[in-house]
């Protein structure tokens, strides 16, 4: 990193902040998520991962819809990709179960989609039901801040082709968030500055009038921040520099416990729980089936091992299983 102030650098050489440097490159002309192969073509998600997890969502909604009460519910998917989960969490719910299903995304409607569901830019208002965002806001663009030599959070400018450089003392809302979730002293260590997840998700969550909203991606909370930060790029299944010029996913984990505070209007709870948990909670266990069924059920056997296998995927520690969930309960009634 060289410790430069931004005068030096005037536009024309391409230096951005990095948030504006990920929007460009994720959903500008050309970006990297408005590829038709979309996000299942470079990384593996849960729900590419096994269909137990849109499984475990349809018992979820279910649930919800029990505490509803009578009337249909809506299904929002937030950061929907090519529409994978609800595919798959409609083809799991009982038959006739009442649902108005919608897939939120900027990228267009993918081919083959069931019409049942609406495919659109932004979420919709007066939601009654659940409202899921699996692995949305660790795309949410954010800048990124270091500090300097002498201790100063400075903002990291970068080219298009990763080189960064320091830029001016963070200030305003960047300066008023760090200081409250993430304080920067020691030179050298950095941060993902997390306000535009906190707005995003708290009009997300606003958009509910009853029933729940969840976000789950890869988080920390401000007792384990780490002293780097965990921007990232992916292409193709694997972890590479960070670059934005389109040619790869951008991502850094997420402050869910500041994300749970500034979504907490209106909310009748919030909760912060590994997927390993959440998804106990739903029924999707690795614990393998009774070796005496292998003999009574040869075929039933080998399809509960099969499942204990993909639970046991998205419940492992080290994996998938340590990202967490954001619960939050609405009842505006």
């Amino acid at each position: 990193m060289t410790d430069e102030t931004c005068q030096h650098f005037p536009r024309r050489s391409g230096l951005l902040g990095w948030r504006e440097a990920t929007e460009r490159a994720l959903y500008g002309d050309g970006g990297f998520y408005l590829r038709p192969e979309g996000p299942a073509g470079h990384f593996r998600t849960s729900v590419h991962a096994s269909p137990l997890f849109a499984g475990a969502v349809a018992r979820l909604l279910t649930e919800v819809a029990d505490r509803l009460g009578p009337g249909p519910v809506d299904l929002v998917d937030v950061g929907a990709g090519r529409g994978e989960l609800l595919t798959g969490v409609l083809a799991a719910l009982p038959p006739g179960f009442p649902v108005r299903a919608y897939a939120v995304e900027r990228a267009a409607r993918p081919a083959g989609l069931p019409e049942r569901i609406e495919w659109r830019p932004d979420v919709p208002s007066g939601i009654r039901g659940l409202l899921f965002a699996n692995e949305w806001l660790d795309n949410v663009p954010v800048d990124v801040a270091e500090a300097d030599a002498d201790g100063v959070a400075r903002l990291v400018l970068v080219r298009p082709d990763g080189t960064e450089v320091l830029g001016e003392p963070v200030s305003g809302a960047d300066a008023a968030w760090l200081a409250r979730w993430w304080p920067l002293t020691e030179p050298g260590t950095r941060a993902e500055i997390g306000w535009p997840r906190d707005v995003a998700w708290a009009e997300a969550v606003g958009a509910l009038d009853a029933g729940m909203a969840v976000a789950v991606d890869y988080a920390h909370t401000r007792e384990d921040r780490p002293p780097f930060g965990t921007l990232s790029g992916f292409r193709g299944g694997r972890e590479v520099a960070p670059v934005p010029d389109g040619s790869c996913d951008i991502t850094a984990h997420v402050a869910l416990d500041a994300c749970g505070v500034a979504g907490a209007a209106g909310a009748a709870g919030v909760e912060l729980v590994s997927q390993r948990d959440a998804l106990a909670r739903l029924g999707v266990s690795g614990g393998r089936p009774p070796l005496a069924l292998a003999g009574s059920d040869p075929a039933g056997y080998v399809r509960r091992l099969a499942a204990a296998g993909e639970a046991a995927e998205l419940t492992s520690r080290g994996g998938l299983g340590d990202f967490t969930w954001l619960l939050q309960r609405v009842s505006r009634g």
